[in-house]
């Protein structure tokens, strides 16, 4: 077979080529008498930079398979490099495709490929030896059979992407293992914020045949090749054409896409489904003929722009924090202290001592509290036990390491304080003087804070410098932001401290200026401040709450309201009102929401749904001004518009990309969006507020 030309577009990064090495295998050894081609994927770098296939790997693997056909073997098996599959496509080049044939050319080469290892004369084998997503599991799925190893992760994470799995993977992964299965791994788990199958999951799905333990990994895999070959197994396939099952899993796909999406109809996800429905009937050719269409309506789409966007931003984030100091100035931590020990102060301890495995005492105002709290951490820890995270040795080490006290003077010895207690700013300050007297003089004292002065909390202190902001999203250990804030008297040895210290709690941070609400609170405190004004002026509750479902955000401003509490959301607002001025107005209507007890605008009716609170309702404002769905859309994206604009001239943080980052992993903003500010430059608002664009055209979006 002779591969298409594929060029990669003008501009794009240069492709890092996975090169496909082909060997021969004696299976004698193994109880059959014949030979096995042996294609090993290898891009010769580290374990840190995954195979992918761009237009030459794709070239290389072709040639490949002509190379092992050639020797005439009994089987062909693929296999990667030490712990490495293949991570799918190269993604890099995508967003400088300019053509639609061009996009469909990349499908259709792909198809090519591939399909060869399912449409030879000889059974085909994928050695999945390590990590495998995307076009790294489709490429296994191509062949007769597939075994993984036990410590891998797999997973087709296109649909979280703004893609569909569309080089075979929608065609032929429901014809594998049904319509259910296949919705799951295509659609749910994506949607689950990418989740990925452990080998356990994928081997229960039917998605591999056989689970390997990765010391002897090959050595198995090669013995099942002849177990195969000889008959000694077999593996059944089932014909899922007639399950009765394929309506209610499409169904349960769309449903999920509607819950993630706040009701919004999105391209990727309803195209996955569209696939996944027409799989059932369809032969390779008209599968992959429609992957390719869909892919190529995806790729040259904003959506999937924003999403590539979004994704390297996120991934480049993660790697490096702009603005950190050298990251030689950060002191070692043997020892936490933290200040509180209600729920997100228990959430904390946890965090910290499962990633540092260093001592966190904890203190509170009483024993009970205090008791607690750290009968909460020891419970999650459990917890983690019998779901299999942990074993118990190891969770006894980390219980051992998790302690109690009335008495800050347990602090004496700490590296790092931190302090959760409640947002008010009178009792921080007198807080941080009590524990200055107490702790080392290399100590950090770091506050939870989400919307009050880092500045104003270390006023009268010895040592300012030491003070800095370190605020975590709710709940924290699933939350990947954290947002570090740096006073003018903060030193660069504690900031590359608080840096390193959130390396090793694996978040990815965004150091921001010491300002009211930092970035995600002062944000969405304006953006909800605007849908709570238009309903207080008289603007019904439905039309205003669902304003913006056709953004597709996972919730709407009065379900998150209901998340975070009206308490907690009136008092940030009053907060930023004070700092920032009138236009955080302070909503009559939250107002009366907290002093009557109301916590939720939505309660389950009946048949299971949200409806509205009738208490909630007879709260609201009276006003006799109303405003139409589009109004309210377009006056709560100016908003944001303006306050972005706003932060960046204030110097609140360095780029637009930093707010981006923020949005993305601290509020739920869609990928498909690519954070906040490229969905405003698209929409036409950036320049309508303030005359320019945030990103320059291109920047996630079509050029």
């Amino acid at each position: 077979m002779t591969t298409p030309e594929m060029s990669v577009p003008a501009g794009a990064p240069e492709e890092v080529v996975t090169n496909a090495i082909v060997r021969n295998v004696d299976l004698t050894a193994f109880g059959f008498t014949g030979n096995l081609a042996l294609i090993t994927l290898d891009n010769g770098q580290d374990h840190n930079r995954p195979n992918t296939f761009g237009p030459a790997s794709l070239a290389s693997l072709n040639s490949a398979i002509s190379d092992a056909i050639s020797l005439k073997p009994d089987v062909i098996a693929i296999t990667g490099k030490p712990f490495i599959f293949a991570a799918g496509a190269d993604l890099s080049a995508l967003s400088f495709l300019s053509s639609r044939d061009q996009a469909v050319s990349i499908g259709k080469l792909g198809h090519d490929v591939f399909r060869r290892l399912g449409e030879i004369d000889i059974p085909t084998f994928a050695f999945i030896n390590g990590l495998a997503l995307g076009g790294g599991l489709e490429v296994g799925l191509h062949c007769t059979y597939r075994t993984l190893a036990s410590n891998a992760f797999t997973a087709l994470p296109e649909v979280f992407l703004g893609l569909v799995p569309g080089w075979g993977g929608a065609t032929l992964l429901p014809q594998l293992i049904g319509p259910e299965r296949a919705i799951q791994v295509i659609m749910l788990n994506a949607l689950n914020n990418n989740t990925m199958m452990k080998a356990k999951d994928a081997l229960a799905l039917g998605v591999v045949d056989a689970v390997y333990a990765p010391a002897d990994f090959l050595e198995n895999s090669v013995a099942f090749v002849a177990n195969i070959l000889s008959g000694k197994q077999k593996i059944e396939r089932k014909n899922y054409s007639n399950d009765p099952a394929w309506d209610a899993a499409l169904a349960a796909g769309k449903a999920a896409s509607l819950k993630k999406y706040g009701g919004a109809d999105i391209d990727a996800p309803r195209k996955a489904l569209e696939l996944i429905s027409a799989s059932r009937t369809a032969t390779r050719t008209s599968g992959f003929d429609a992957e390719d269409q869909a892919l190529a309506d995806l790729t040259m789409s904003d959506p999937l722009r924003a999403s590539l966007y979004a994704f390297n931003l996120i991934q480049k984030k993660r790697k490096k924090v702009e603005g950190a100091p050298k990251p030689a100035l950060a002191r070692k931590i043997a020892k936490v202290g933290i200040v509180g020990a209600g729920l997100m102060a228990s959430q904390l301890a946890l965090l910290f001592v499962r990633n540092l495995k260093c001592p966190v005492v904890m203190t509170d105002l009483d024993q009970e509290r205090v008791d607690k709290g750290v009968a909460w951490v020891h419970a999650e820890i459990a917890k983690l036990v019998e779901k299999g995270r942990l074993n118990k040795e190891s969770a006894h080490r980390l219980t051992s390491l998790v302690s109690g006290s009335v008495d800050q003077s347990v602090f004496s010895n700490a590296d790092f304080v931190i302090e959760a207690i409640f947002e008010e700013l009178a009792l921080k300050q007198s807080l941080f003087k009590s524990l200055e007297k107490i702790i080392t003089p290399d100590c950090v004292l770091a506050t939870n804070t989400s919307s009050l002065s880092v500045e104003a909390m270390s006023q009268g202190l010895e040592h300012p410098e030491r003070v800095i902001g370190f605020h975590f999203f709710n709940p924290v250990a699933i939350m990947p932001l954290l947002e570090i804030a740096r006073t003018g008297a903060t030193d660069d040895a504690t900031t590359a401290t608080a840096v390193s210290i959130g390396k090793e709690l694996k978040k990815t941070m965004v150091i921001t200026k010491d300002a009211p609400g930092f970035v995600v609170n002062r944000l969405l405190i304006r953006f909800m401040g605007e849908i709570t004004d238009a309903i207080d002026e008289g603007t019904p509750p439905e039309i205003a709450d669902n304003a913006m479902r056709s953004v597709g955000l996972p919730m709407t401003p009065f379900e998150l309201l209901g998340l975070v509490g009206p308490g907690v959301a009136l008092h940030v607002s009053e907060i930023l009102n004070k700092n920032l001025g009138p236009r955080y107005r302070v909503s009559p209507t939250m107002k009366r929401f907290v002093e009557n007890g109301v916590r939720t605008f939505y309660i389950k009716g009946e048949d299971g749904k949200l409806v509205s609170n009738p208490q909630a309702v007879a709260l609201i404002e009276k006003g006799t001004s109303a405003s139409t769905s589009e109004q309210v859309r377009l006056r709560a994206l100016k908003a944001l518009a303006e306050e972005a604009q706003m932060m960046l001239n204030e110097k609140v943080v360095a780029t637009a990309a930093e707010i981006d980052t923020c949005m993305l992993l601290g509020a739920g903003w869609p990928m498909m969006l690519g954070g906040i500010l490229p969905y405003l430059d698209r929409e036409g608002i950036s320049e309508d507020v303030s005359g320019e664009r945030f990103h320059p055209r291109g920047v996630a979006s079509l050029p």
